[in-house]
């Protein structure tokens, strides 16, 4: 049974689909570049609304979260009507919340504009993934998600530069609300080449819309109910210790989910995660292993932001400007990994992910063997290790998560994937956070050091560094699953190969 209602292709010129994807991998770097270039101003959001570690949290997760929980149904509507009209949806309701962020006059108000931030977020990143699906085939879209993966890294590792340099601009109290305010020319622009250049790639189904709207809420349940005790988890004697019990919701929420979506699906109907889905091992592990790395690397920027700000009283644009090193390599080793991915297959990602270890180890080492004045350039070094890993982790895993997946489900897969890496962000946002802040309550008495913020950032670096192990262990076991596969055939296959593709 097919998972999603038939459609019919429609021819692309080669000019053409490049166009297109130029537009829909800009929009996608907008997107991503308002996660990281947000840590930066956070500081000074606290200072300006007096807001506490909890409300910080949300302003940073609770975008992550409406982001993840949009990307399935958004995907899924995608996939059986206009993938172009929701793109277009999407962008413009992203201009609109920008600019009520950045004239929230309190943070409730910066908060609410970020959650539906999020939301519009969620609905035009999986048409973006769902286009370069259909657009491309075989090493050409290996092609297409190396540049793809070389964009996202530097928006990720950019972001906290731009975010520094929008409040060195605006100021020490109203800087962060050029965070805000840049994303609107740029998401107009992208607007008026997204309605003249993007492509009807299909003919839209003609069937009612599939949604399954019982297994959205149960779905929104689940992941509310496992983020909300993380959220809310400060390091503080005032936090509620009843906030785990909510995850006994979950257990029972998530049990339901599963149990509906078989049944949805053995109606005949389309549920909205095919489980089907997770019986191929190169997307079920290809998922696994990018939502436990993006748990740590969004993390990773901005314990080192908190750290260089808080501890040693660096500018907001100096910095962010630390990880700059991280973008300009992890771009060039990600446009490698997407032309290499396709003869190298899974070692390439489990040799990228030992690469930000290191890096991982080195930027601690730097904060704790380094004087001050040094400290940020000997982090930056250390990033710059860690960033010609990452390029070998996000590009070549898309490719390999994908390549089994038919062309038709390109979006709902790649929404999924993406929701798994937007929770993962949100939990290790959370749990990284509660490290970090929970080590300065303990270890001082209102007014901490840089010693403590020293401590602070270690723990919560270690928390990165075992994330990143996970992630590790997860490409091993792909390789081993992937060798006894190839025994299998005979020995005689590919070491990667693309039966979808």
């Amino acid at each position: 049974m097919s998972d999603a209602p038939a459609t019919r292709s429609i021819p692309v010129s080669e000019a053409h689909r490049w166009r297109a994807y130029w537009v829909c991998v800009a929009v996608a770097a907008l997107t991503i570049m308002d996660l990281s270039k947000v840590n930066v101003g956070l500081p000074a959001i606290e200072e300006a609304f007096n807001a506490g570690s909890t409300e910080l949290q949300l302003i940073v997760a609770g975008y992550v979260l409406t982001f993840g929980l949009t990307l399935v149904p958004a995907g899924r509507i995608g996939d059986q009507r206009s993938r172009k009209t929701l793109f277009i949806v999407g962008l413009s309701l992203f201009t609109l919340t920008s600019c009520v962020a950045a004239l929230a006059p309190n943070a409730t108000v910066l908060l609410i504009a970020r959650l539906v931030q999020g939301v519009a977020a969620g609905i035009q990143m999986p048409q973006v993934l769902g286009l370069i699906q259909e657009l491309f085939r075989g090493k050409e879209r290996g092609k297409a998600f190396g540049l793809f993966g070389a964009t996202i890294g530097l928006a990720t590792a950019f972001g906290p530069t731009l975010g520094g340099l929008m409040i060195a601009i605006g100021g020490p109290e109203d800087g962060w609300r050029g965070i805000f305010w840049i994303n609107v020319p740029l998401a107009i622009i992208a607007i008026v080449l997204a309605a003249w250049l993007l492509p009807l790639t299909r003919h839209p189904s003609g069937k009612p819309l599939s949604l399954d709207p019982v297994g959205i809420a149960l779905f929104g349940i689940s992941v509310l109910s496992l983020m909300w005790p993380f959220l809310f988890t400060t390091g503080s004697p005032d936090d509620d210790p009843s906030r785990w019990w909510v995850l006994v919701i979950f257990v029972f929420a998530f049990t339901a989910f599963l149990a509906w979506e078989r049944r949805y699906a053995a109606s005949g109907k389309h549920p909205l995660v095919p489980l089907s889905l997770f019986g191929i091992s190169s997307y079920r592990n290809g998922t696994a292993l990018a939502s436990v790395y993006f748990a740590a690397l969004p993390p990773m920027f901005l314990l080192t932001t908190l750290y260089l700000q808080h501890g040693l009283g660096l500018e907001a644009v100096y910095a962010g400007m630390v990880t700059i090193g991280f973008a300009l390599v992890s771009a060039v080793t990600s446009y490698i990994g997407g032309n290499l991915v396709n003869r190298l297959g899974r070692p390439l990602v489990v040799w990228g992910l030992v690469l930000i270890v290191v890096g991982v180890g080195l930027s601690v080492l730097a904060a704790f063997t380094t004087s001050p004045e040094i400290t940020p350039w000997a982090i930056a070094a250390a990033m710059t290790i860690a960033g010609s890993g990452g390029g070998f982790v996000i590009s070549p895993n898309q490719t390999l998560a994908l390549a089994d997946i038919p062309v038709k489900q390109g979006g709902l897969a790649g929404s999924v994937g993406q929701l798994g890496q937007r929770i993962g962000t949100a939990i290790g946002t959370a749990i990284t956070l509660s490290l970090f802040y929970s080590t300065i309550y303990f270890e001082s008495s209102g007014s901490p050091d840089l010693a403590v913020y020293r401590d602070a950032y270690a723990v919560g670096m270690i928390a990165v560094a075992v994330l990143v192990a996970i992630a590790f262990g997860i490409g091993v076991l792909d390789l081993g699953a992937r060798g006894r596969r190839r025994s299998a055939l005979g020995g005689d296959a590919a070491p990667e190969a693309e039966p979808g593709a």
